[in-house]
């Protein structure tokens, strides 16, 4: 047990292992052994919301069919660190291969495939806009996340200002609109370049179809194993353009995975096949 007298709701090893085992089966999300007190933490907030006395009772009702219950347990259970440009070092390579990509006509495909509440979403969007100097480039933007709570919050736009002071102030003007409470809401135009959608990257169909000039995986692999990571890269590698990026986060490698990705820059790779 893992219970202790600091500890509202009893919390059992088998009640541990059983949240374990769901969502892995249905997120490909490894729990380590060392992760207890985040999933209580995280879960005892459910059963506060429902007035339950214990995860067994929890458990059960996410078992019995209550799907609207385990989405929340799927969010509850999901880490959504962001911020607008994180790794930066990412985001003037994405200038350069929208720049190249330009010449090519058409309009350009870019997947976010880890959106979280959207700054990494907008941050390509904004990327777009500066590499064609327009608040209508030929750009689209897929952003999808297995969480729906953060898809709304992306979808919706608007954030603190706390979240956008390290952002240059001329981007912030150019990019963004002071709402009356002091937040900013990020701009119609840039809207109309991103579509929030859930997606499951375990499931076996999926939503986006490509072919993609660029796809943003950043800081999930993490959270998976060798054998869902290696799925996961062999159904990127059909989606990207033949000189398409994949861009991972800054303790992410796929060396693991050198039949099907090259090393192109700081955590930016491009298909193995490409140049041959």
């Amino acid at each position: 047990m893992f219970t202790s007298p600091s500890r509202e709701f009893p919390f059992s090893t088998q009640d541990f292992d059983k949240i374990r085992k769901m969502i892995y089966d249905y997120a490909g999300i490894a729990l380590a052994p060392g992760k207890e007190d985040m999933v209580y933490g995280r879960l005892a907030r459910r059963l506060r919301a429902l007035g339950l006395s214990s995860f067994g009772d929890y458990l059960h009702r996410i078992e019995s069919g209550d799907t609207r219950e385990f989405e929340l347990f799927t969010n509850s259970l999901t880490t959504n660190l962001t911020s607008f440009f994180r790794e930066s070092h990412h985001f003037p390579a994405l200038i350069d291969q929208l720049r190249v990509q330009r010449e090519r006509g058409g309009t350009l495909q870019l997947w976010c495939s880890a959106s979280s509440t959207g700054e990494e979403a907008w941050s390509m969007a904004i990327s777009a806009c500066e590499a064609f100097d327009t608040l209508t480039p030929p750009v689209q933007i897929t952003a999808t996340d297995l969480d729906t709570h953060v898809l709304e919050t992306g979808r919706t736009g608007i954030y603190s200002a706390d979240d956008v002071e390290k952002l240059d102030p001329a981007r912030v003007r150019r990019f963004f609109v002071r709402q009356s409470d002091g937040r900013y809401q990020i701009r119609p135009e840039l809207k109309s370049l991103v579509t929030f959608r859930q997606l499951n990257l375990i499931a076996p169909s999926w939503i986006v179809r490509g072919p993609f000039d660029a796809i943003f995986c950043r800081n999930v692999m993490i959270y998976f194993d060798k054998p869902t990571q290696a799925r996961i890269l062999q159904r990127f590698a059909p989606l990207l353009k033949p000189d398409g990026l994949l861009f991972v986060g800054h303790s992410e490698n796929l060396y693991h995975s050198a039949d099907l990705f090259k090393l192109r820059g700081k955590t930016i790779y491009q298909l193995a096949s490409a140049g041959r």
